[in-house]
């Protein structure tokens, strides 16, 4: 059997991709960080999706110092000087403050040594390059750069067994992504894609964020209800 550490935030992309990865009879060791993020409540959706996904081990590793190195820098941490951006329009070409510095190399980085130690075949991860903020670290070329960067890097890769980099979301758009999740059997209910959530249990999404935007206008393209618990 195939074996993939899949990185599972909790939102609805990532738990898309562990959908897709289950599907395909795969072992699945799925991999999430606190890093001071301001939407912590997501790794409580990741806990009830990796279960119901049959995960084999689940794993959440505390970054939570990474917030204090980035904090100047970006909004979706909590505790620092700036907001996060509301009701603003979608604009790929400008990298919006919720953007983290290095928060995808860091987080596969670490997905890779797991998997290398596991001796997992595949490390999963899902990003999007269609409806996205415009992340550099979302983009096709930073995944062809990661995907080099393990066949160069590993033991596996220069022993002609590099991990494969798989990012199944990559050119979908979201509305493509939430009807693929339906299909597999997610319910998207218990998944948090909000960067600025109200509360901490049963959180709510603030309903204006980049990332509520995206979702909302995804589930209305795909013509099924929304069950996203707006604030």
């Amino acid at each position: 059997m195939t074996r993939a550490v899949v990185l599972l935030s909790g939102g609805l992309d990532s738990v898309t991709a562990l959908a897709m990865a289950s599907a395909g009879k795969r072992e699945v060791l799925a991999l999430g960080f606190v890093y001071g993020q301001r939407h912590v409540a997501e790794l409580d959706c990741a806990r009830i999706q990796a279960q119901r996904f049959g995960a084999r081990q689940h794993e959440i590793v505390d970054l939570s110092h990474m917030g204090r190195l980035v904090a100047a820098a970006t909004s979706l941490v909590a505790g620092g000087p700036h907001a996060v951006p509301k009701d603003r329009a979608q604009d790929v070409a400008v990298i919006p403050s919720t953007y983290v510095p290095a928060r995808n190399t860091i987080f596969l980085a670490y997905a890779l040594a797991w998997a290398e130690a596991a001796d997992a075949d595949e490390m999963w991860i899902g990003v999007n390059a269609l409806d996205y903020s415009g992340y550099p670290d979302c983009r096709p070329d930073f995944m062809t750069a990661f995907a080099e960067l393990v066949r160069l890097g590993t033991r596996r890769g220069v022993e002609g067994r590099p991990i494969a980099v798989v990012a199944p979301l990559q050119h979908l758009r979201k509305h493509e992504i939430i009807v693929r999740g339906l299909e597999l059997g997610v319910d998207y209910a218990d998944t948090l894609s909000c960067y600025d959530p109200i509360g901490s249990e049963r959180a709510l999404a603030c309903g204006h964020c980049d990332s509520c935007q995206l979702r909302r206008e995804g589930f209305a393209l795909a013509g099924v209800a929304d069950p996203t618990r707006y604030g």
